[in-house]
């Protein structure tokens, strides 16, 4: 018994060695070229080089919807993805460009700002895009005059 479990335990190993491949006979040559591409191109990053990155409308009135593109171009190595692009209040509302934008190309970013508030108003639009930083951020500001008949529109309250 104990012979015969001694030949197949020996008989097991042999199996099992000889059954090795030799892992470098698998690697495929096209994979090795990708991934040197890819490792080669890693540190490339796109860069949003804005015309400016803040805007004042001036004085406005209360309620009055105004605009601005703010113009940028793609002075990186890579081609540019605006993820996202989120305003700090509802009152302004930042439209992304849609798709890529490849290296050296231009692009726009509207913003809208509906003119809520009064006195001097301060907004930033925060755009998430695949940058070095991943974050760029833009502001625009006005002075906005209240509205007639709304308190403090230049009649005191207590009168």
């Amino acid at each position: 018994m104990k012979k015969t479990f001694v030949i197949l335990a020996v008989l097991s190993v042999f199996v099992f060695t000889s059954c090795k491949e030799n892992a470098a006979d698998k690697v495929n040559e096209e994979n090795v070229a990708a991934a040197a591409e890819r490792d080669e191109n890693s540190g490339k990053f796109p860069v949003m080089t804005f015309a400016e990155t803040e805007f004042d409308f001036g004085t406005i009135d209360a309620g009055t919807n105004v605009e601005h593109k703010f113009e940028f171009t793609n002075t990186g190595d890579a081609p540019l993805v605006i993820v996202d692009a989120k305003s700090s209040c509802g009152c302004t509302v930042p439209e992304k460009p849609e798709g890529p934008i490849a290296p050296g190309e231009t692009g726009e970013l509207l913003v809208k700002f509906n003119g809520s508030g009064k006195n001097q108003v301060s907004k930033t639009v925060t755009i998430t895009a695949n940058t070095q930083q991943g974050k760029e951020t833009l502001k625009i500001k006005a002075f906005v005059n209240a509205a007639e008949g709304a308190a403090g529109a230049g009649t005191p309250l207590n009168q």
